[in-house]
């Protein structure tokens, strides 16, 4: 009896580990594929691809626009020193 128990822990411990392994071989598969389509993305729109290249651009602060502004002309920078502010009955 104790060695028909011992079998199917055993077996049970072999079929959770072969699912353990599929699961990590799906896992680094969908990773694989991510980074190829980050990488075929960067290659097309001409950006270098690495780590240091993506820190570079998320450490940038994004370029300020103005509503209806085109895309790439900043703000003109004007600091406000005072507000005036009513009441209105």
């Amino acid at each position: 009896m104790n060695f028909i128990q011992q079998a199917l822990r055993a077996a049970l411990f072999l079929v959770l580990a072969f699912f353990g392994l599929v699961m990590a071989f799906v896992f680094m598969a969908s990773t694989l594929l991510a980074i190829g389509v980050l990488y075929i993305v960067a290659r097309i729109k001409g950006r270098p691809f690495g780590v240091k290249a993506y820190w570079a651009e998320r450490r940038r602060p994004p370029m300020p626009t103005r509503p209806g502004a085109r895309a790439g002309q900043p703000v003109r920078e004007r600091d406000v020193t005072d507000i005036e502010m009513r009441e209105i009955p």
